[in-house]
């Protein structure tokens, strides 16, 4: 069973210590290493770049972690950056691991519209416009005033509409989402949120978000952050599968892929902790539902939307 995953933080963990090796198993310190990508049969995964609020958001810290993608991942012989429709369909031909860079936080461009497009030139192709707190663009879902866009926030929409940059909506607060989906002319994606009737947490999507995305065809990358799965200490892939289940219940079996934010957590599912471990989320579906509906949300409906939506 191939995979598609759409939400991983090993550049921010290469930014803080680049004497990890993402090509030999990470020093035992990666979650996300190409031997755990090419044993999960990963087709494509996106790399976010985050800078950790300890370092410097700037333009300097996001080109650096472009430079990091190019010399520590995209080196790798079998690993394909993803910048087009045609990219996609050539790395899924050649049997290579795609490799798609989202930017998680617009703090660093500044409210400059410029280094949006520096980004997009060098192959960003989603974005997600802010974190948990407040950047001149937009409220993000920890910030206490709770607002949506700002002016400049509303033009980077429309700039990333133009350009083919995907928008990602996953940590922005209910009023910016609703925002955004009035703004975007384009389907948008929640990269790595879950359901917030299953499990309370103001990173999860409403029902009426669910509702939209599926209605727009949008996307919702199902995470394994664990306090995102269930209130209790201990989050097992049940937990998982009651996230899956609600939105399929909804009619969000097209809409489903995963985004595992692999790397930027420090507590795991059991028997759900790097891309090795995939399999065992594979073989609980395949007990619950039809093989193509595994199949489809397991890496189809991922790239279903890429082929879609990104540019040619």
């Amino acid at each position: 069973m191939k995979v598609v995953d759409f939400h991983c933080d090993v550049l921010s963990k290469l930014l803080t210590d680049e004497t990890l090796d993402f090509a030999k198993g990470g020093n035992g310190r990666l979650d996300v290493t190409y031997e755990r990508l090419s044993r999960a049969g990963s087709l494509l995964q996106t790399f976010a770049i985050y800078i950790p609020e300890r370092m410097e958001n700037n333009m300097r810290s996001l080109l650096r972690s472009v430079d990091l993608m190019v010399t520590k991942v995209l080196s790798i012989q079998g690993m394909t950056l993803i910048r087009s429709a045609s990219d996609l369909k050539e790395s899924l031909k050649k049997g290579n691991i795609g490799a798609l860079l989202s930017l998680e936080g617009a703090d660093g461009l500044g409210g400059d519209m410029t280094n949006l497009r520096i980004l997009y030139y060098l192959g960003v192709r989603a974005l997600g416009i802010t974190w948990n707190h407040s950047n001149w663009a937009a409220d993000g879902v920890l910030e206490p005033r709770q607002g949506g866009l700002t002016k400049k926030g509303r033009l980077l929409v429309k700039a990333c509409n133009d350009l083919g940059i995907l928008l990602d909506v996953s940590h922005l607060t209910d009023r910016g989402f609703w925002e955004v989906a009035d703004l975007s002319a384009k389907p948008f994606l929640a990269s790595h949120s879950n359901a917030r009737t299953v499990c309370e947490h103001p990173r999860n999507l409403t029902d009426d978000q669910i509702r939209a995305m599926i209605a727009m065809d949008g996307r919702i990358g199902v995470t394994f952050v664990p306090w995102f799965l269930t209130r209790r200490e201990s989050a097992t892939i049940d937990d998982v599968l009651r996230h899956i289940e609600h939105i399929c219940a909804m009619g969000g079996e097209r809409q489903l892929m995963l985004g595992s934010d692999f790397d930027g957590i420090d507590r795991h599912v059991q028997q759900l902790t790097h891309p090795g471990e995939i399999t065992n989320l594979t073989e609980s579906l395949l007990k619950r539902y039809p093989e193509e509906l595994v199949r489809a949300i397991m890496a189809d409906n991922a790239l279903t939307f890429l082929k879609n939506h990104l540019p040619e």
